[in-house]
């Protein structure tokens, strides 16, 4: 069965209400190990949210052990430990996303926000422009590519689907020249930039050439933040593997504030609407 909530937030979640539960109980996990008749690291997997199942029984055990007594906190945690196994959609995409997946995080993220300085966003693009982007001028293996478009293009479905994220994309100019696929394509491409554009939960603002440096001449990154105070937010940055995901507070704040940064040298969401649309009339003139 798939779901659009995150396992992964799940089973944070429930590492760190057992951690604050194990603290509240003022016992050392060497105790508890013991206590339990545990191998050392088995705790250690269930609090750092390395292993995927964390079973009713070793659950009651623990929360028997922490005195954690109320029946609607116990009812809560089996109910975390239950989501934490559910397969999410992009589980029939491993092979495209790898085991920790961006997909993972969107699906439950309040708010994306994103800096993209070469290409057009993964959450806005139309088919023919991922097919051109992910083939790169070299010769790919047509099933396995149209693995990952299709993997990309069901991601999407977070910004149209009933309470859809909010999005917040900050574009380089240079995303909106760069023809990727031909003329057509890229036309094709900024035609539908435009038509999300224009749905409420999603602001696109471009940054001009004309604003010449600013702070995020570095790499582009994503920054998602969750409903839940609880799920901290988190900076996905793409290499050329899987990903790096970054979950330190100084560095979650470091891209807030150059998020912040570029947004103000940035053209508003109308005057990038309109910049955007002179960029394809000029295309379609060719």
């Amino acid at each position: 069965m798939a779901t659009l909530h995150s396992p992964t937030l799940r089973r944070r979640r429930l590492s760190a209400e057992l951690k604050r539960a194990r603290a509240g109980a003022g016992l050392t996990t060497t105790q508890v190990a013991k206590a339990l008749k545990w191998a050392a690291g088995k705790l250690s997997q269930i609090e750092n949210a390395e292993t995927q199942t964390v079973k009713p029984g070793d659950l009651d055990k623990l929360m028997d052990l922490y005195q954690v007594t109320a029946p609607d906190k116990r009812e809560a945690l089996h109910a975390l430990a239950k989501d934490a196994k559910v397969r999410g959609w992009w589980s029939k995409y491993r092979e495209v996303f790898g085991p920790q997946s961006l997909p993972d995080f969107e699906s439950e993220a309040s708010t994306i926000r994103t800096f993209e300085s070469s290409v057009i966003p993964g959450l806005l693009q139309v088919p023919e422009y991922t097919t051109a982007l992910l083939q790169g001028g070299r010769y790919t293996e047509p099933s396995a590519l149209q693995r990952r478009v299709d993997a990309r293009m069901e991601r999407r479905q977070i910004l149209t689907r009933i309470n859809p994220a909010r999005f917040r994309s900050v574009l380089d100019e240079a995303a909106l020249r760069r023809v990727i696929g031909g003329t057509n394509v890229m036309a094709e491409q900024l035609r539908h930039l435009l038509y999300m554009a224009k749905l409420p939960n999603v602001d696109v603002q471009v940054l001009p050439f004309s604003a010449g440096s600013h702070a995020a001449l570095v790499a582009p990154f994503v920054i998602l933040d969750f409903p839940d105070p609880r799920d901290l937010p988190i900076v996905f940055i793409e290499t050329a593997g899987d990903g790096l995901f970054l979950e330190e507070a100084e560095e979650v704040e470091q891209h807030t504030v150059t998020f912040g940064d570029v947004q103000g040298s940035a053209m508003s969401t109308a005057q990038s609407a309109r910049f955007i649309a002179e960029v394809l009339q000029s295309l379609e003139s060719e």
